[in-house]
């Protein structure tokens, strides 16, 4: 990855205009948009459809995020100190992808051409909520009347939309975590009086919207109503939240509850224009070379018992939410899987409302299987390097014989590594050594050693001899009873690896929370000045 390129490198790859990439998102053909900066980069400014895809972390994602050697992919991103395009161009050219294109001019000349930019991130998906909620009027109720609801005689029951891990830090006090793909399936057994009525929550206004329209499409009896603004709002009104609350929906759900809960989800999905399929069927009704993302929206626990072969796991209100991150070949075809259809129902109805082909897998009995490595992302060729065990490592950060370089996602570099080591973004490898200095030998780690492992090619490239991975990563170091350290210590790159969301933990500002409320209700007219979405509503 940091070779140093041919003078020419760009005219060796064809270009495509940005007219020309817009004209194949208006015919609705296979397009891989892919903008290759660190992801706090890509949220200041992308168009509608482009899908962030970093350089440095792309041979880990590239396989099972572009299943398809043969799309289209135009490639554009300057991370202010490279192209990034031209190197990710040369890399995905030798492992196989035989259609690659650089973004003539790149973002800026889709700027100077008058075409929209978008912000934030999973924005098709933020968009969507929006019109939803315009069209649909999707009742919203604001923080003050939810509270004074918990404080009633006949309280609500708040379920919590987000994944667990986000209703874990921060919740709605009394609420209980229903990730938004379980909604429809397990209301009935959490509030099985009708009279009740049911407030859904996120931290913003997509996944409340969403959740909150599922439950009314799939015609629940109880009054239903959505938090105005989640948890922001909340914070906003000067209302107290819940922390590390661990209520969840029951494991089992009701044979009566199900049995509704499937009955609901099928007419909402044949209202959609869902498609029922085998998995035969669906190998002659998909075109040959098409891109298919193939996915389980049942719960991480329950995919691991037994899954379709080939058939990887996204929960699927993250599926809604993150489309553009799990399926980022605009115009794919879609095939969704669980165990009775009521999940893969609600998803497959969104996912169409949202212009993609989608069809749910009718699952026969014995195509299951118990979790098997046929769903485990392909990357390419792990290179062969040399390594170290953490004894080892051990003994020369005594000696003073070693520099320790992080590649991990940098909070999880900040939550917990081996002390004394840098964190660094490998796509910005070369500054950070500047910034690191000099060291006899250097020894890279990440969570589990397999990005890492890449790094050290690099570092192989670059002409660093004594260059070698930490075998098992962080993990390996900690679990063999060596401590680690925390804090935002020793980074030799800006973190801008991940953009911090507003409605992420519990310390964002409240500007930024206001800030961020005025731009998603500003998205639909944004929607309509780019005009490549073909979102409808039911």
């Amino acid at each position: 990855m940091t070779k140093p390129l041919p003078a020419d490198i760009h005219s060796t790859f064809p270009t495509r205009s940005p007219a020309e990439v817009r004209a194949e998102l208006l015919a609705r053909r296979e397009i891989l948009f892919a903008d290759l900066r660190e992801e706090a980069q890509f949220a200041e400014a992308h168009p509608l459809w482009a899908a962030n895809l970093p350089l440095s972390k792309l041979e880990l994602e590239v396989r099972r995020r572009v299943p398809n050697p043969d799309v289209l992919i135009v490639l554009y991103g300057h991370d202010g100190l490279r192209d990034l395009a031209p190197i990710a161009a040369q890399k995905l050219r030798a492992w196989g992808y035989g259609n690659v294109h650089l973004l003539e001019g790149g973002l800026a000349a889709w700027q100077q051409a008058g075409y929209e930019t978008f912000i934030d991130v999973n924005v098709p998906s933020k968009a969507f909520g929006e019109l939803v909620e315009g069209l649909r009027h999707t009742p919203l109720l604001p923080a003050e009347e939810v509270q004074r609801l918990i404080e009633s005689d006949t309280p609500p029951v708040i379920l919590d939309a987000r994944r667990f891990d986000e209703f874990n830090t921060m919740n709605i006090p009394t609420g209980t975590s229903v990730p938004g793909g379980e909604l429809v399936l397990r209301v009935r057994d959490l509030a099985p009086d009708p009279r009740t009525t049911v407030i859904v929550n996120c931290a913003g206004r997509t996944r409340s919207i969403i959740g909150t329209q599922s439950l009314i499409n799939a015609g629940i009896p109880n009054p239903v109503a959505g938090l105005r603004n989640g948890t922001i709002g909340w914070t906003l009104a000067g209302l107290s939240l819940e922390h590390g609350a661990t209520r969840r929906f029951p494991d089992e759900t009701s044979t009566v509850a199900r049995k509704a809960a499937r009955e609901n989800a099928r007419a909402v999905a044949e209202r959609a224009g869902v498609r029922h399929i085998s998995l035969v069927e669906a190998g002659r009704l998909i075109a040959p070379g098409r891109t298919v993302y193939r996915i389980d929206v049942r719960t991480a626990e329950e995919f691991a018992e037994g899954h379709l072969p080939g058939f990887q796991n996204v929960p699927g209100g993250q599926l809604v939410q993150e489309t553009d991150h799990v399926a980022p070949v605009r115009g794919a075809a879609i095939l969704l899987a669980d165990d009775d259809g009521t999940r893969a129902d609600m998803a497959a109805s969104w996912l169409i409302q949202m212009g993609w082909e989608t069809y749910v897998i009718d699952a026969e009995p014995g195509q299951q299987q118990a979790d098997s490595a046929s769903t485990a992302a392909l990357a390419p060729h792990a290179p062969d390097v040399p390594e170290v065990d953490p004894q080892k490592l051990e003994e020369w950060l005594a000696a003073g014989t070693a520099a320790v370089i992080d590649v991990t996602a940098s909070a999880r570099h900040v939550k917990g590594h081996i002390p004394g080591a840098w964190w660094a973004l490998r796509s910005q490898l070369q500054q950070a050594l500047q910034a690191i200095g000099p060291a006899q030998r250097y020894v890279v780690t990440c969570a589990t050693g397999a990005l890492a492992r890449f790094v050290v090619q690099d570092l192989q490239e670059l002409g660093f001899a004594e260059a070698f991975l930490l075998a098992g990563g962080t993990e390996a170091w900690a679990a063999s009873g060596r401590a680690l350290s925390s804090g935002e210590e020793r980074l030799a790159s800006p973190r801008i690896d991940r953009y911090r969301r507003p409605y992420e933990g519990t310390d964002a500002p409240r500007k930024a929370m206001e800030d961020y409320l005025e731009w998603e209700y500003g998205l639909v007219g944004q929607l309509d000045r780019d005009g490549t979405h073909f979102f409808h509503v039911i």
